[in-house]
């Protein structure tokens, strides 16, 4: 009973931190930028982008770009397996958070002004939904939905 209780407000909890990343991530992602509009450009070929950050002469600006992407997938590695045990596993969780990304990204290049569609974005975002899922949302999402075979043991 207390093992139920305590596995239901962990996923509670997990999903009350997923609203909470989603209203951030809108936030961030879905502001329009008048000023960067005309700095914009779509981008459909994976590693332009990419390469075009690493190319950059300020190491400042290649880690908020790169880090920043990464970083923002974390929370779906990390959330994703505790609130749902049925998207546990590497594929799934990056496969997941690539499909979210891809919305996100898609919603960006067509109806937010300043923003565009960047398929690195969407792989940089899987990248760190993966690196949440193997630090620590794999050990985490078991530690919440014990198999029940080693409950019962």
């Amino acid at each position: 009973m207390l093992r139920t209780l305590g596995r239901a407000l962990a996923v509670l909890l997990a999903f009350a931190a997923m609203v909470l990343f989603a209203a951030l991530l809108s936030r961030a992602t879905l502001q329009p930028s008048q000023a960067a509009e005309s700095l914009t450009h779509t981008n459909l070929r994976p590693g332009d982008s990419i390469r075009d950050y690493l190319e950059q002469p300020e190491v400042f600006a290649v880690v908020q770009q790169l880090g920043g992407n990464i970083l923002l997938g974390v929370p779906f590695g990390v959330l994703l397996p505790v609130m749902a045990p049925q998207l546990r596993g590497f594929l799934k969780v990056t496969l997941c958070t690539a499909v979210v990304m891809l919305l996100v990204e898609t919603v960006q290049g067509v109806w937010v002004t300043g923003r565009a569609f960047d398929v690195d974005d969407v792989l940089l975002n899987a990248t760190g939904a993966l690196l949440g899922y193997v630090l620590v949302g794999r050990r985490l999402s078991r530690a919440v939905h014990v198999p029940r075979r080693s409950a019962e043991a």
